[in-house]
């Protein structure tokens, strides 16, 4: 009796198990299937026409919804704020992404990534000229988020013209205007012509990742059932008939 017990416990034990690791690989998938769907909601948004300046969002809650798509602003540089964000890559090269602030309204700036730029490789000091028109500006760019932030190794890594990260509230203080919660990624060209990329690559999610979770999830839930089946089922009887 008390051996049958022991087998009916070990084949429920089996059982969740096997529930508890199909229902994981599941859920990778679903986690796939939503990344596939924001990426191809993001490649919509960067189809449809550009929006007007008075729909960029004020608010990080409104972000999301318009992030990707397209916008026409009207400002002024703030160029002498001008940042290097310093290893940013491009097509396997190491350089700076351009940033400098564009005041849209006395009080309100949004950070505007203007294009990235090689690195000089005999002085990694130097940072490129890339000039501004005087006046007021007018660009179409992409909604996105702030820049990604890099490990920094050293203090003086978030302070001068070359900077690791940005830190938004940091650079509203020293700007002394309130920053939108978001940046844009410059498209058009500008008045004067300059030499930086604004190829700026489409983000995709990592949804390899959860697949391949979802694989190792369905593999253990199948390695649990063939083991339970060889030793608790074949394995058994086999010796039965030898014996």
């Amino acid at each position: 009796m008390k051996r049958r017990r022991a087998q009916w416990l070990v084949w429920l034990g089996v059982l969740v198990a096997m529930a508890a690791t199909a229902r994981l690989g599941i859920w990778q998938l679903d986690r796939a299937a939503q990344k596939i769907a924001i990426e191809r909601a993001w490649q919509e948004r960067a189809q449809l026409a550009p929006l007007p300046m008075a729909a960029l969002p004020r608010d990080a809650a409104d972000l999301a919804a318009l992030l990707h798509r397209r916008v026409v602003v009207e400002g002024r540089w703030l160029s002498r704020h001008t940042l290097y964000l310093d290893n940013r890559v491009h097509d396997g090269a190491a350089g700076f992404v351009v940033v400098t602030p564009l005041l849209l309204a006395p009080g309100d700036a949004v950070l505007v990534q203007r294009g990235w730029a090689p690195r000089d490789a005999g002085d990694r000091t130097r940072v490129p000229a890339m000039p501004l028109a005087d006046g007021s500006a007018r660009l179409e760019a992409r909604i996105a988020i702030w820049p990604s932030h890099r490990l920094a190794l050293s203090p003086a890594a978030e302070s001068g013209p070359i900077r690791q990260n940005l830190d938004s509230a940091q650079l509203a203080r020293d700007l002394g205007v309130a920053l939108r919660p978001l940046s844009l990624q410059q498209l058009s060209a500008p008045e004067p012509a300059d030499a930086l990329q604004r190829d700026w690559p489409v983000p995709v999610q990592d949804v390899w990742k959860n697949q391949g979770y979802a694989l190792q999830w369905f593999a253990l839930c199948a390695l649990i059932a063939g083991l339970a089946l060889w030793y608790g089922w074949i394995s058994p009887r086999r010796r039965g008939q030898e014996g």
